[in-house]
């Protein structure tokens, strides 16, 4: 099965005066447009960023969640969860977003989109749904979305096909970087095989394996 775009979800602005953030203001209520949207080296057109020290730039311009994912939450929670609910500006449908290599290329419409690093989950996340313990059940589930970042711009759209172009051969994962970073730190080692992961995540594993004295 080809997977596709579910939806394209733009962020507003959002008042998220949430313990933990410092900015006031928040994207992460995202919601579905109509019609293609250009997506540029910088992030999606029309999507709101409210504290772009930790959201937003190149390693994060796009953010992805997979629609089978977010309906397992729907189910845990007993409530529905619409599309960008997560704050992910692509809702994808038969994705394996966190099977995803790093630095894998995804054609997506006109872009050409390449896969970086996973989702960390913060408590504006946790405070926009109204869950307190929201960031510990999220790790725990493991399944946190891809952030890309766009190697070519162009317009996407809902019902684009998403297509793997080119996948590094080093087959580490969103998955593994996620848990090694999180719950699983004997993965740190394999982490810094991937060629294309951002130097943010691989200081942080160099930092943990560094011998202490």
């Amino acid at each position: 099965m080809t997977g596709r775009v579910a939806a394209v979800n733009l962020g507003i602005v959002t008042e998220a005066r949430w313990a933990g953030d410092a900015s006031g203001r928040s994207g992460i209520d995202k919601r579905p447009v109509d019609g293609p949207v250009l997506i540029r080296a910088d992030g999606v057109v029309g999507d709101f960023i409210g504290e772009r020290a930790h959201h937003g730039g190149p390693d994060q311009a796009v953010y992805a969640y997979a629609e089978e994912d977010a309906a397992w939450w729907a189910a845990e929670l007993g409530r529905p969860v619409r599309s960008g609910g997560f704050g992910e500006n692509l809702s994808t449908y038969a994705v394996d977003v966190t099977g995803a290599v790093i630095g894998e290329q995804w054609q997506v419409g006109s872009a050409l989109l390449q896969v970086t690093k996973p989702r960390t989950p913060c408590t504006t996340f946790a405070g926009f749904w109204g869950v307190p313990d929201l960031i510990k059940r999220f790790t725990a589930r493991a399944l946190p979305g891809a952030y890309l970042r766009v190697l070519r711009e162009g317009e996407v759209g809902s019902g684009d096909p998403i297509e793997v172009v080119e996948r590094p051969a080093h087959g580490v994962t969103i998955g593994e970087v996620f848990r090694a970073t999180s719950l699983e730190p004997e993965l740190l080692p394999r982490v810094l095989e991937a060629e294309g992961l951002p130097e943010s995540i691989r200081e942080k594993a160099r930092r943990r394996l560094a011998p202490r004295g």
